[in-house]
């Protein structure tokens, strides 16, 4: 049985995630607040990454960090504090993560780290300058992580489109909207959490033992495709 680290497993992408593991593997989750269930094979830390010590960790196989922001503003309404608030959350805190677990990694079984960017990465949409600007830069320490750690730790990113979790809760918060995000997408769908830790699953396995460095984008069509 691995050793994986998750950071903010509690909640949304990330209790999917857990949820996924827990059967075949021992997980340790790291977040504010604690998981809504209990499993033989779950431990669990209560820790603010952005202000706490993350917890020590002598065996460390797979990490994976999921915390994350989705702050919509047009950019006149954007202060200097939000784009600093979604840096650290989502770049500084997965810094932290990496660099307190980097040496238990490097003496685990087949080691890998996943993270997690957006679509608007890569697809210019209005309202996302702070949160795409925070991705971007995950996106650059995916690739330069992974040339550093190569051949010893993978690393690689997931970008997901829309996912139906808590986060994600006002973009979905009515019929109306649900239906609009769902026709933007050339697949007609948007995501659900399952399938997102589902490729989690597969980045961490020896199935992709010959992938790092790369983005992958769960994007339903929205950025590959238009129709």
């Amino acid at each position: 049985m691995k050793n994986l680290v998750i950071i903010g497993g509690s909640k949304g992408i990330g209790k999917a995630i857990t949820e996924t593991f827990l059967e075949n593997h021992n997980v340790i989750n790291i977040s504010r607040s604690a998981p809504e269930f209990t499993h033989a094979n779950l431990t669990h830390h209560t820790c603010d990454i952005l202000t706490d010590d993350l917890p020590e960790i002598e065996q460390v196989d797979t990490l994976i960090y999921c915390p994350g922001s989705i702050n919509l503003k047009p950019i006149t309404r954007l202060k200097l504090d939000d784009f600093r608030n979604d840096f650290e959350i989502n770049v500084l805190g997965a810094v932290k993560a990496i660099q307190k677990y980097i040496d238990p990694l490097k003496k685990g079984q087949q080691p890998s780290i996943v993270l997690f960017s957006t679509v608007a990465a890569k697809l210019g949409m209005p309202f996302h300058a702070s949160v795409a600007a925070s991705k971007s830069a995950v996106e650059g320490l995916v690739k330069s992580v992974g040339a550093e750690l190569a051949p010893t730790v993978r690393i690689n990113a997931i970008a997901p489109t829309v996912t139906d979790t808590e986060l994600a809760s006002k973009l979905l918060r009515n019929d109306k909207m649900i239906e609009n995000i769902t026709e933007r997408h050339p697949l007609k769908k948007f995501l659900n959490p399952q399938e997102v830790a589902d490729m989690a699953q597969f980045l961490t396995s020896s199935k992709a033992a010959s992938i790092s460095g790369q983005i992958f984008e769960m994007d339903c069509g929205i950025v590959s495709f238009k129709i």
